[in-house]
């Protein structure tokens, strides 16, 4: 395993240097892909979410000709996954060297989404992006940036975007079918176990200092960091970013609006200790015409599973992982001594699997090929993640958090 001793400084000034290579790189891809050409791909961080991805790719009929991660164990497990005509790397700069890969899945963590994705656009390559797409409303800004400085195809991973049921919702609430709406519900509801301190990382099979990299302060070596980094604000917005973007970004989208007014947030670590992300909070977004509310706890799992509830002046929408339906005005339940029922919706789709990432990977991949715009541009990812950048925020600062016209500042 590569052993290199990397400071702060020499990081930086190492992808200083491979950002200016890769700038001098052709903005094109060395060949020019049919509808039945085989797409060749080398993904970015093969934790257990990124191989996952593989399979997904995989099954598309994509090739993968590189690994890449910090953690040898993992780019092992990558490997089998890849077939034997991949090959492992610890260091992502080589594998973008490479002209023979057309797009790069990046799956690390987000605290690496921005130089990764930059990286990978000026080395011309395609990329499909891990939300949430950035660690801070500052990076987002620059990514779109820099990606729009080339023709490349970038598709964030949220696959919500691609869901037929959704949308399908979407043309409802467009059409007016349940009026106007003042309130969105989004809930996630999940009951973890704890953390565990005693995890085993293989130290001398990872290369920490890689890992670390970009985030703002120097770690010593953590396993507990290492396998929950989710947990911890140097490598993550926790899980307001995680699991808020996928959907943040459909009552964005739903409701035709692309940034709040302000956001307030309030939680705390109540069980899952040493984490420094909440987990339990509650956001309440402000929007011109409407408000939106963010609630989810990782310590009880009544109704497991996550929520969106659209409440108009004429009906509700209530969509889940089921599917959706549409509940009329007004709301007549039917009580049954200690328990009650919902009416009967006047429309329903319960596919079941509503966030299947199938439809969403074919997506990108037409698009490499077509060089249409895919589902999920920079400009969608960074819409959906700086709503909830606000609301962290606020969170840290205790107070509500306002977004300047200029979609980047944030006062307090």
């Amino acid at each position: 395993m590569q052993q290199e001793d990397l400071s702060r400084r020499d990081f930086i000034h190492g992808t200083a240097r491979a950002g200016l290579a890769a700038a001098a790189a052709p903005l094109v891809s060395n060949r020019i892909l049919g509808a039945n050409d085989r797409i060749v791909m080398a993904i970015i961080g093969a934790g257990g979410m990124g191989r996952g991805h593989m399979r997904y790719f995989q099954k598309e009929g994509c090739e993968w000709a590189a690994v890449c991660d910090v953690y040898e164990p993992n780019r092992l497990e990558g490997l089998k996954i890849a077939g034997p005509q991949a090959k492992g790397y610890n260091d992502y700069r080589e594998v973008l060297e490479r002209k023979d890969i057309d797009a790069i899945l990046i799956a690390t963590p987000e605290h690496w989404h921005h130089r990764h994705l930059i990286d990978t656009v000026r080395a011309g390559k395609d990329a499909y992006c891990e939300k949430p797409m950035s660690w801070s409303i500052e990076q987002g800004a620059e990514m779109i940036k820099e990606v729009r400085k080339t023709d490349r195809t970038v598709q964030i991973g949220m696959q919500r975007r691609s869901a037929p049921a959704i949308i399908e919702i979407k043309k409802l609430i467009d059409e007016g079918t349940i009026g106007e709406i003042n309130l969105v519900r989004a809930e996630w509801w999940w009951n973890l176990g704890p953390v565990n301190r005693q995890v085993k990382v293989e130290a001398d099979k990872l290369d920490w200092k890689r890992f670390v990299g970009p985030a703002p302060h120097k770690h010593e070596f953590d396993p507990v960091k290492y396998r929950y980094w989710r947990y911890f604000w140097d490598f993550s917005g926790g899980n307001m970013t995680d699991q808020g973007t996928h959907l943040i970004d459909v009552i964005q989208w739903c409701m035709n609006v692309d940034r709040p007014l302000s956001a307030l947030s309030y939680g705390s670590v109540y069980k899952l200790q040493p984490a420094e992300t909440p987990d339990t909070f509650c956001a309440i977004v402000e929007y011109p015409k409407f408000t939106a509310t963010w609630t989810l706890t990782y310590t009880n799992s009544f109704q497991k599973g996550w929520a969106l509830i659209f409440q108009g002046q004429k009906g509700t929408i209530e969509l889940s992982e089921e599917g959706y339906k549409v509940y009329p005005e007004p709301w007549n339940e039917k009580k049954n001594y200690c328990r009650w029922e919902a009416p009967a919706g006047v429309k329903e789709n319960l596919p079941g699997n509503v966030t299947n990432k199938d439809p969403h990977v074919k997506n990108f991949l037409e698009c490499v090929k077509s060089r249409r715009q895919p589902n999920a541009t920079v400009e969608i990812g960074h819409q959906a993640v700086r709503t909830l950048h606000l609301a962290n925020i606020a969170y840290h600062k205790r107070t509500r958090a306002a977004l300047a016209p200029d979609g980047v500042t944030v006062r307090t």
